[in-house]
């Protein structure tokens, strides 16, 4: 894999719907850092992060990661990357463990580093007790994991997540953030929307904030309130500031 600084490169990055969603779009993320992109609904968060996922095509644009162009060698790209979305897509006739050594096999994991690898996950996610318990009478919250579970597999280096605590209790909440704090202290990057911005302003190392398609504001924490200057204000209120208040879901 081509050695790089950023984990992920947007440039000039367009896609039109009935309107363009995603609007001339430049963005980078920093190896290693756990990045939240938010904005408003109908921002383009989603529509950018499943084109960094290889699920859309851009209509025009560059996307690499760790120096990989997505767009001509997709197969390399997501070789190193794991999309986990809102909705958990998991096999509801398998059992956790086994979900999880088939994705592990898709991506030619060794059957011995499969199933230790996916014992562990299972562990850190308190799974343990349900891993040969079949997946279709499992919570949101339960599937959710597991969906985790099987994007972490194959050791990605960039784990892209929308809205992956949508739905959940406050105890699965905790073990998912737990679990991403230790990937990227492990050096793994995490970029992740939300609409819960108290989650990102515990978490985020840089947050990005995108309107109408195009990144309008990004930094850290204290970078965004000395722009918004307000130093002691919360991430709401700089993101009200930055969007209006008329809808605050990221």
């Amino acid at each position: 894999m081509p050695a790089s600084e950023f984990a992920l490169e947007i440039s000039n990055l367009v896609k039109r719907f009935a309107r363009p969603a995603v609007d001339g779009l430049n963005l980078r993320v920093r190896s290693g850092e756990f990045y939240a992109l938010l904005g408003p609904n109908g921002a383009g968060k989603t529509t950018t992060l499943r084109i960094v996922a290889g699920l859309l095509q851009p209509d025009r644009g560059d996307v690499s990661i760790f120096g990989i162009d997505a767009l001509r060698d997709p197969v390399a790209a997501k070789s190193v990357l794991a999309w986990v979305s809102d909705e958990p897509m998991i096999y509801d006739k398998l059992t956790p463990l086994e979900y999880l050594e088939f994705v592990a096999g898709l991506w030619g994991v060794d059957a011995r580093i499969a199933q230790s690898r996916a014992r562990e996950l299972l562990g850190w996610l308190e799974l343990g007790p349900h891993a040969d318990t079949r997946c279709e009478g499992f919570s949101k919250g339960m599937r959710q994991k597991v969906a985790l579970a099987g994007a972490l597999v194959h050791d990605p280096k960039l784990i892209i997540l929308d809205e992956p605590l949508t739905g959940l209790d406050a105890g699965s909440a905790r073990q998912v953030k737990k679990v991403l704090a230790e990937r990227v202290q492990a050096g793994c990057t995490v970029i992740m929307t939300t609409h819960i911005l108290e989650v990102a302003e515990r978490m985020a190392e840089r947050i990005g904030v995108i309107a109408s398609g195009k990144l309008i504001a990004e930094g850290t924490l204290e970078e965004l309130r000395r722009r918004a200057g307000k130093n002691n204000s919360t991430l709401e209120d700089i993101f009200l500031d930055l969007v209006g208040p008329s809808d605050i879901a990221a």
